[in-house]
């Protein structure tokens, strides 16, 4: 199994209307692709911005590629998401590691 993570920081005051556009696009996707596995949604106050990690969990890299693409290295972003993140909170990469043990 493959756990993805991605990392990001709302602009202020975002955090909250962040989540529920999260439910409608990413999450939404990760569901919907085959060897999705579940996921895990993390949010911490920074302040008047909201961090958020999202560690989903996929059955291979190539159930990765095929939500993420042909990099799947390279974070996968929504058109909407420059409403909820500054450019230099949009980090262009997130990282895979192999789970060894779950539960």
């Amino acid at each position: 199994m493959i756990a993805r993570i991605w990392q990001g920081r709302t602009r202020p005051g975002m955090g909250e209307s962040y989540y529920e556009y999260l439910e409608k696009t990413g999450l939404r996707e990760y569901k919907a692709t085959p060897g999705f596995r579940g996921v895990l949604v993390l949010k911490q106050q920074a302040g008047d911005a909201s961090e958020y990690v999202l560690v989903t969990l996929w059955d291979s890299m190539d159930a990765v590629r095929g939500f993420a693409g042909a990099d799947p290295e390279r974070a996968v972003y929504y058109p909407e998401d420059d409403r909820y993140f500054p450019a230099e909170e949009r980090r262009p990469y997130v990282k895979h590691y192999e789970v060894l043990a779950n539960g």
